[in-house]
């Protein structure tokens, strides 16, 4: 299978780092509309908050979190779909959904085992801030939500208290595409 890693999706971390006076590298910039983010603006907003959001993630010792950059990136960049109160998110999926989900296709059925994780990124003001850590597990135990099991972590490591039927009310839009909601086409990666 195909494997991309986030230094081949966001190739200009360094560059970027070096170019910028370090006062400057404390505050990550967000656009107000963020929908009109250029890629390369996405791209330095994304490797500024990366470490943030994994350092942040992990803090508590959220086993997924630990784990889930290991997994396959699902996306060229960080975009915003406009769900989750239009956040810039990129997701990764483990190695037992990976092939299927990136095909992006419809009408299909994850294997059960299947974990999505989703970074975030908000923010106002111009400031970005780390938002939570999405998740979504395929389980075979809960038809009303689809199979699938929602939870969260905070930016801060501790659990995110979500309400299962809240996040499937929005997520069951897309039972076409097995309540997942792929990122937006302009940036999948799909495996040639």
């Amino acid at each position: 299978m195909f494997r991309f890693t986030l230094a081949v999706a966001l190739p200009l971390a360094s560059a970027l780092a070096l170019a910028t006076p370090a006062a400057a590298q404390d505050t990550c910039e967000i656009a107000e509309d963020r929908f009109e983010m250029d890629e390369a603006a996405v791209t330095a907003l994304y490797d500024c908050m990366s470490d943030r959001m994994f350092e942040g993630y992990t803090k508590e010792g959220n086993e997924i979190a630990g784990e889930y950059r290991d997994w396959q990136v699902t996306a060229t960049r960080a975009a915003v779909a406009g769900p989750h109160q239009n956040r810039f998110l990129l997701t990764f999926v483990n190695e037992i959904g990976a092939e299927q989900y990136l095909k992006f296709e419809e009408d299909i059925e994850m294997p059960v085992g299947t974990i999505l994780a989703k970074e975030s990124i908000g923010g106002r003001d111009g400031e970005a801030r780390v938002g939570p850590l999405f998740i979504m597990e395929k389980v075979d135990d809960a038809p009303e939500f689809g199979n699938w099991f929602y939870s969260g972590v905070q930016p801060n490591g501790k659990e995110l208290k979500i309400s299962q039927k809240f996040c499937h009310d929005c997520h069951g839009g897309f039972d076409f595409q097995d309540s997942m909601g792929y990122p937006v086409e302009e940036v999948r990666l799909t495996a040639n």
